[in-house]
C-alpha cells in the first residue's frame, strides 16, 4: 500500500499530450470568451449612432456584461470547488455563448442590456475555473507559461472580435459579429468528451478510480497498484469559505491582490470600451480605429507569453511589478502626439502592460492558494476586480461626454497603473512567518 502525493506528481510531470489537450480545450474557451467580452468596443460606434446613446449611456450599457461578470466570479468560482470545475465551466459557456448570440437580436437598449449581464454571468464564471484547471494540470517548472499561454487566448478572440467586425459589419451591420459566438456551443460534445475533472476535486469526493485515470495520463511515471492512496492537497474534506482566504497569514496579501485587479481591470475595460471611440473622436477613421485595438490585443499575446516564461524563472510577482509600472507609462506616452507608428507601438506596449498584467496576475493567485480554495480565490479576486472594470467604461464614457482632450482620458487610465504596482509591491514584501505557497514553499520563493 502506497501513499501518492498528487502534487508531487503533476509538478514533475513532463509536459505530454495530456497537457496540450487540456491547454487546448482551455484556450478555446478563453479565445470565444474573450471575443463575447470584446465584442461591444467593437460595435460601440454602430450602437451609439443607431440608437442615439449619449456616451453615459453608452459606458453604463458596456458595464452591464461587467456587472454580470462579478456575480460570475464571485458565484461561480466557489461553486466550482464544490461542484466541479468540469461541469461549471459546461454551464458558463452555455450562458455565455448563448445570450450573446441572442444579443445580435436586440432591437432596444434594455433587451441588449439584459442579454450582456447574463452573458456577462459566464464570461465571468468561466474564467477562475479554466485558469485554475489549467494551473493544477500543468507542470511546475512550466506552470506560468502554460497559464499565459492560455489566458492569451483572450486576447486572440479580441483580435478576432475587431477583425470580424471589420470585415462583417460594413456588410452585414453590428448584430452579424454576435452571431459568430454561437460556435462554442456547436463544439460542446467535443468539449465534454475532452476537458478533465479536476483531481483535488475528485479526491474530495472519492473518486479515486478517476483520479488514478487522469494522473496517468497527466504522470504517465505513475504506474496504478492495488491499494494506492492518493492524497489531495486539501485533505478529504477541506472547508471551502471565504474566510479560508484571509487564514494562515493570508489577510494582507489577499487584499493586496484585491487592489491589484482592481486597478488592472480598470485599466483593462476602459481601454477595451473606449479605445476604438476615443480614437475615432480624435479624427482617426474607423478602421484606424479598431487597428488600434489589434494592436492592444495582439500587445497582450506577447506581454501574456513573454511575461509567463520571465515568471517562470525570476517570479510572478517582480513580473507583474514591472508590468503595473511599464503600462502606466505607456498609458501616460499616448498622452503625447506622436507618429502613427509610435502610437501602435506605444498601445501594443499598453496592451501587453494592461490585460498581458491581468493574465499574470491570475497566474499568481492560483499559485498563490492552496488546490482547495483555488477557485474560490481566484473567483474573489475577479469578482472584487469587476469593480474596477464596472468603473472602467463609466470612466471613459465621463471622460468623453466632458469633452476633454484625448491625453487627460489616457493619463486618467495611467493611474491606476501606479496603485496597482504599489500594491503588488505590498504583497511581495508582506513575509508572515505561516504563509506557505500551494506546495509548502515559502511564498518567497513561489513569486520572487
Amino acid at each position: 500500500m502506497r501513499d501518492i502525493d498528487v502534487s508531487a506528481l503533476l509538478d514533475g510531470a513532463r509536459f505530454n499530450a495530456f497537457h496540450a489537450r487540456v491547454l487546448c480545450c482551455c484556450a478555446l474557451i478563453i479565445i470565444f470568451d474573450g471575443y463575447d467580452l470584446v465584442i461591444y468596443g467593437v460595435v460601440l460606434p454602430a450602437l451609439m449612432q443607431a440608437w442615439g446613446l449619449t456616451a453615459l449611456q453608452a459606458g453604463l450599457l458596456g458595464s452591464c456584461a461587467l456587472v454580470g461578470m462579478m456575480l460570475g466570479a464571485l458565484f461561480f468560482g466557489p461553486l466550482s470547488d464544490r461542484i466541479g470545475r468540469r461541469r461549471t465551466i459546461m454551464a458558463c459557456v452555455v450562458l455565455f455563448s448563448g445570450f450573446t448570440v441572442l444579443n445580435g437580436f436586440a432591437r432596444t437598449p434594455e433587451q441588449f442590456a439584459l442579454c450582456r449581464f447574463i452573458a456577462g454571468l459566464g464570461i465571468g464564471g468561466v474564467m477562475p475555473n479554466v485558469v485554475a484547471l489549467m494551473n493544477e494540470y500543468a507542470p511546475r517548472r512550466l506552470r506560468s507559461t502554460l497559464v499565459a499561454i492560455m489566458f492569451s487566448g483572450y486576447s486572440l478572440g479580441g483580435m478576432l472580435s475587431a477583425g470580424l467586425g471589420m470585415l462583417l459589419m460594413p456588410a452585414w451591420g453590428w448584430p452579424a459579429v454576435f452571431f459568430v459566438a454561437g460556435m462554442p456551443l456547436l463544439m460542446m460534445p467535443w468539449l465534454v468528451r475532452q476537458l478533465p475533472e479536476s483531481l483535488d476535486f475528485l479526491l474530495r469526493r472519492g473518486q479515486a478510480g478517476r483520479a488514478q485515470q487522469l494522473l496517468a495520463w497527466a504522470a504517465p511515471d505513475y504506474r496504478a497498484q492495488p491499494g494506492d492512496r492518493l492524497q489531495a492537497a486539501g485533505g478529504r474534506n477541506p472547508r471551502v469559505a471565504v474566510a479560508e482566504l484571509f487564514r494562515e497569514g493570508r489577510t494582507l496579501r489577499t487584499l493586496m491582490l484585491w487592489l491589484a485587479f482592481f486597478c488592472c481591470l480598470l485599466m483593462v475595460y476602459a481601454l477595451g470600451s473606449w479605445l476604438p471611440k476615443l480614437m475615432n473622436a480624435a479624427g482617426y477613421g474607423l478602421d484606424t480605429s479598431l487597428g488600434f485595438l489589434l494592436a492592444l490585443n495582439f500587445g497582450a499575446i506577447f506581454g501574456a507569453i513573454g511575461g509567463g516564461w520571465l515568471g517562470d524563472r525570476i517570479g510572478l510577482g517582480r513580473v507583474l511589478l514591472a508590468f503595473f509600472v511599464v503600462g502606466a507609462l505607456a498609458l501616460a506616452l499616448l498622452a503625447l502626439r506622436s507618429p502613427l507608428p509610435v502610437l501602435y507601438g506605444l498601445i501594443g506596449v499598453a496592451g501587453a502592460c494592461t490585460i498581458g498584467t491581468q493574465i499574470l496576475a491570475n497566474a499568481c493567485t492560483v499559485q498563490f492558494y492552496p488546490a482547495h480554495i483555488r477557485s474560490t480565490g481566484l473567483g474573489w479576486a475577479m469578482g472584487v476586480g469587476r469593480l474596477g472594470a464596472i468603473i472602467g467604461p463609466l470612466l471613459g464614457g465621463a471622460l468623453h461626454a466632458a469633452q476633454l482632450p484625448l491625453q487627460a482620458s489616457f493619463l486618467a487610465f495611467a493611474l491606476p497603473g501606479l496603485v496597482g504596482a504599489g500594491a503588488i509591491l505590498a504583497f511581495l514584501r508582506w513575509r508572515p512567518g505561516r504563509a506557505h505557497g500551494p506546495a509548502g514553499k515559502p511564498l518567497e520563493s513561489t513569486f520572487g
